[in-house]
């Protein structure tokens, strides 16, 4: 078991130096192919050595062996999240086919966190195709194929519902459309009623810690937040801790009918 968990630690780790540009170039519109990693600022192509997940930060003290520019520490951070995640998950649901499409869902989520979180955009080229893997990939594994259409369409239509009303309401935009695709892609990868977690559970995130954020910073309330990393961090959640999500929500919901008197 050891020997495994530190392969998918290690796997992970490589994973997030690749995840690292696609964080960095796809805003850009450039290649995360072709050319190889090279210094932000001075434009060296970095050798091997100086591609080592998260050694090699450390060794290089944050900064380039060139030109001495400072390399970001969300570099080393993003490497050891996606780490502790594939070892995690690999723990979760072992060597099963589900596994592989959970690393897959949680790589994009990483890097959807980021690249929202820097720039406010979650990119179609993610998100799009995350859609349609998605809900191939229920014929095969969990959800299933029903269940996999039914998150896509309650991850994706009903907040823009929801969007849609507030807008008519206050008069300003309440959701991107990139956060309507983002969750469709959780829908349909989880399916129901873990698509629905994942809303309610970004939803309190974005109140308790976006809205925190703003009146620290003393912004005003229609200051707009990065949607898009709460929606990465419950759906994270749920990925992680399945059983005990969905357990938790089936008790609040018979919670709420029999305090309604409807059950």
């Amino acid at each position: 078991m050891i020997v495994f968990v530190l392969f998918f630690l290690a796997l992970g780790l490589v994973v997030g130096s690749f995840l690292n540009v696609c964080i960095y170039r796809l805003p850009l519109g450039q290649s995360v192919a072709w050319p190889g990693s090279r210094c932000t600022s001075c434009g060296r192509t970095l050798s091997w050595y100086e591609n080592v997940p998260v050694l090699s930060w450390t060794l290089l003290r944050g900064r380039c062996r060139t030109c001495h520019a400072s390399i970001s520490w969300m570099y080393p951070v993003v490497e050891l999240v996606t780490g502790l995640l594939y070892a995690g998950l690999f723990l979760v649901y072992g060597l099963t086919p589900l596994l592989a499409v959970r690393l897959l869902f949680a790589s994009a989520l990483v890097v959807l966190f980021a690249i929202d979180a820097i720039h406010q955009i979650l990119p179609n080229v993610i998100t799009l195709p995350g859609i349609v893997l998605g809900f191939l990939a229920s014929f095969v594994v969990e959800p299933g194929w029903t269940n996999s259409l039914i998150g896509l369409l309650v991850g994706g239509v009903f907040p823009f519902l929801v969007a849609e009303g507030y807008f008519r309401i206050r008069g300003r935009e309440g959701m991107g459309m990139g956060d309507f695709k983002m969750l469709a892609m959780v829908g349909a990868v989880l399916g129901f009623p873990l698509v629905w977690i994942t809303i309610i559970l970004s939803c309190l995130l974005g109140i308790v810690i976006g809205g925190g954020a703003l009146l620290v910073s003393r912004r005003g309330l229609g200051t707009r937040i990065p949607f898009g990393t709460f929606i990465a961090v419950a759906a994270l959640v749920c990925v992680c801790w399945q059983e005990p999500a969905v357990r938790i929500y089936e008790q609040a919901v018979q919670g709420y009918l029999r305090w309604a008197g409807l059950a």
